[in-house]
């Protein structure tokens, strides 16, 4: 496709200059002209090299130009439009592409209909989701668009060439194009980006108005700043906001009035629930928000070789003002390191978060039950929480978490409501895997999507069998996410053979089978976690289960569920770090409370037994149909074993760290069967030996499993001799890899730099907190970038 030769941006403030000097730096075109009714902030743009000539008339620009960027203020579009109308005959301004980069498209296209008496199909309203506090021209930089969104709303009658050419040049400055409908987009930022402004510039005016507004700006804290930071922006502009997208910005304002009077009405009651319920969904919304900023970094990607190669030939004319400086856009993305030093031993007692296949469970059927459900024990990590955002976003009412404790009001069975956009799922591939088989049965569509990772993994495993229930369900190449499910599907139950022993799959087509007519069977080749048999169950709804190990599950369609009571034990998956670290430091006792002890979960106790670990189970007990029980576990000389496949299914998660175990062992051990660690989220089996072997461990890899030749010594007396060498691992953003080469280091020679760890606050918020706290030494260095 030929790509715009020449392209006029009227206007040199950030945005405009930023622009120039992307584009420039992308070498997407051969010259850079800008004009600016600013003499000064032209002669600084090229004084700069932001751009490569000045122009003294918007007219000879225009000329030159085969497409025009709009960076002025809102109010100014209207008479910019017209000296466009007048500068040439309506026919050579037709072959020209126009885009802008205001935040609200209505004022661009009620000007553009007075002007031009209709939306010309060569424009293509834009907006760069991007700014700084600071403005002018000597604020540009080259790098603003990078990574961030641009959003452009096309209308029906928009020249799909003119469309292709606009993304083209945002995409050469590196940013993340998307489309959007004009309407909803201006109602979109007028919540995200307009209203947290004007409500920052509205609280300051109003305390600048106190008599104590001496002390009030002196002693303020750090939220205040925060907040308020936003309120030093150009008034011009958002005066220009506040009129031309008037109309979303008062729904906006209302809105915020209704619920700042619910807030008002919980402070005159002195009502600690309903406070506590706004406090904790607001804690957990943003929580799930961050998650949302940190994924951002894995879209993150150079500027395409074939735009800086082949790029744009032409040149680029700038002018005007700032656009738009959404406070999104100052946030910064992070990354974290951990730097766990060597030696230590464990002890204390200790209690790890909460089960998450258990929470994510609980969250769905507590959320189609029909009553309010109590959670004790929720694990309050990115996943869970994700979950809990989605049945949130379909009209469900969660209160909480806090402090382990979430109430849900249940809908039913066929409550939920359409969300208003895609479902997004951060990291979770359970939950991804879970709601497939409930979204499948919903009367509306609806889009499942991920982060980076999960975007990666493998979904048709739980796409067919719920296609062969009737279920329509279109997925990305190779059957990856995001998964666009069709609503209002007659579901059949079926009889389906699990290929391999899989509780995200059986769990899915249960799910599913409670809307299907007739009765949903799954046969498994294996042991599978029952964590949704028995929480069907525990729900009241009726779940057959026979033939050896449980290995046939039916369910027949038509039933319902009723509220209940739930505690989530400790998950036993966050609990094997500390086995495994309490068995290789030496001087190690650690005792690890209330946790789950699921039969079809707790493999990884045996295979830990079978190498020698100590490990004690006391306080036996059933919480909610779940088995529980304090371990506790002792350093003791381990040996290599060959696992037994039977075992390999009930302890799928645990074995990255039971390789390190496998490592710290005297003689070989062997792990074969466990194919699913491929797909997991990174490929735990050559991620895992990567890192042994970069440590000095002699681990090969094999097609389902590895083969390990353990450094340790059974004599007592060299128990705690290093094992691995120091050096750098490369956690490929999976949480449990990360861990367990923290947990290496109790037996390393020098320091393990694990990168890429954000991803472990997904199963485990605050592990090297409490890792620390029981013995282990682990610095979490961020990493930020803007």
């Amino acid at each position: 496709m030929k790509t715009v030769d020449t392209l006029l941006v009227v206007g040199l403030g950030l945005i405009g200059g930023s622009f120039a000097a992307a584009v420039k730096s992308a070498g997407a075109c051969r010259q850079v002209y800008g004009y600016d009714q600013n003499k000064a902030s032209l002669e600084e743009a090229e004084a700069l090299g932001i751009i490569d000539y000045g122009c003294e008339s918007l007219s000879a620009g225009v000329a030159a130009a085969d497409g025009i960027m709009l960076a002025v203020p809102m109010l100014a579009m209207k008479p910019v439009l017209e000296q466009l109308s007048l500068c040439l005959p309506s026919g050579v301004l037709a072959k020209k592409v126009i885009t802008d980069a205001g935040s609200s498209k209505k004022a661009l296209l009620d000007a553009a209909l007075e002007v031009f008496g209709e939306v010309p199909p060569w424009l293509v309203p834009g907006h760069p989701i991007a700014g700084s506090e600071k403005s002018g021209v000597g604020a540009a930089k080259a790098t603003l668009f990078q990574a961030h969104d641009v959003i452009l709303t096309p209308l029906a009658n928009t020249d799909s060439l003119a469309l292709a050419k606009v993304r083209m040049l945002w995409e050469a400055c590196g940013a993340v194009v998307t489309s959007m409908d004009p309407c909803h987009h201006d109602e979109v930022l007028a919540k995200t980006s307009h209203l947290p402004h004007f409500l920052a510039f509205s609280l300051v005016d109003t305390l600048a108005g106190n008599p104590d507004n001496q002390d009030i700006f002196r002693f303020a804290a750090g939220g205040f700043r925060d907040f308020t930071r936003i309120a030093g922006s150009d008034p011009i502009m958002w005066h220009d906001v506040a009129l031309g997208n008037h109309q979303a910005v008062l729904e906006a304002l209302d809105e915020f009035t209704e619920g700042l009077q619910v807030l008002r009405e919980a402070i005159v009651q002195k009502n600690s629930q309903s406070l506590l319920g706004i406090f904790s969904r607001a804690q957990s919304a943003r929580q799930h928000f961050s998650s949302l900023l940190e994924s951002r970094k894995q879209r993150v990607k150079p500027l395409p070789d074939s735009v800086m190669t082949t790029g744009f030939s032409g040149s680029v004319l700038i002018e005007g003002e700032d656009s738009d400086k959404d406070v999104m856009d100052t946030m910064k993305e992070s990354t974290q390191t951990f730097i766990a030093s060597p030696g230590g031993s464990i002890s204390g007692e200790l209690r790890v978060p909460g089960d998450k296949s258990i929470s994510h469970r609980s969250i769905m059927l507590g959320a189609l039950a029909e009553g309010e459900t109590v959670i004790e024990g929720f694990l309050e990590g990115e996943d869970a929480l994700a979950t809990l955002k989605a049945f949130r976003d379909m009209g469900v009412q969660i209160d909480g978490p806090y402090l382990g404790k979430v109430t849900i009001q249940g809908v039913g069975m066929h409550g939920l409501k359409p969300p208003e956009g895609p479902l997004y799922l951060g990291n979770a591939g359970t939950a991804m895997r879970l709601m497939a088989g409930l979204m499948a049965a919903q009367s509306f569509d609806v889009t499942l999507t991920g982060d980076h990772s999960l975007s990666g993994r493998p979904m048709n495993r739980v796409v067919e069998p719920l296609g062969q229930m009737g279920a329509s369900i279109e997925t990305s190449e190779g059957g990856r996410p995001p998964l666009k499910i069709k609503g209002g599907t007659r579901l059949q139950g079926i009889e389906y053979h699990l290929p391999m022993a899989s509780a995200q799959v059986q769990s899915c087509l249960l799910l599913a089978g409670m809307y299907a007519d007739g009765e949903t069977v799954t046969v498994a080749p294996g042991i599978v976690r029952d964590h949704t048999n028995r929480m069907l169950n525990g729900f009241g709804y009726t779940v057959s289960v026979d033939g050896e190990n449980g290995s046939r599950v039916a369910i027949k369609g038509g039933g319902k569920l009723t509220a209940t009571r739930i505690d989530v034990p400790s998950d036993v998956s966050s609990a094997a770090f500390f086995m495994v670290a309490a068995s290789i430091a030496e001087g190690s006792e650690v005792r690890l409370c209330h946790v789950g002890m699921n039969p079809t979960r707790s493999g990884v106790v045996e295979i830990l037994q079978l190498m020698g670990a100590d490990i004690t189970l006391e306080n036996e007990s059933v919480v909610g149909g779940e088995p529980v029980a304090d371990l506790v576990v002792r350093s003791a000389p381990l040996k290599g074993i060959d696992i037994p496949e039977r075992l390999v299914p009930i302890a799928i998660d645990e074995f990255p760290v039971l390789f390190v175990a496998a490592a710290c062992a005297e003689g070989r051990t062997l792990l074969t069967g466990a194919r699913e660690l491929r797909v997991k989220e990174s490929d735990r089996i050559q991620a895992m030996a990567d890192g042994l072997i970069a440590l000095g461990i002699d681990a090969q890899p094999l097609s389902d499993g590895m083969m390990i030749n353990g450094s340790g010594n059974a004599a007592s007396e060299k128990k705690g001799k290093p094992v691995f060498n120091g050096g750098t691992i490369d956690s490929h953003g999976d949480h449990r890899i990360a861990m367990s080469f923290a947990v290496a280091a109790l037996r390393a020679k020098d320091d393990i730099r694990i990168l890429d760890c954000a991803n472990v606050a997904t199963s485990f918020p605050d592990f090297a907190g409490l890792a620390n706290r029981a013995g282990m030494r682990i610095v979490v260095k961020v990493n930020t970038s803007e």
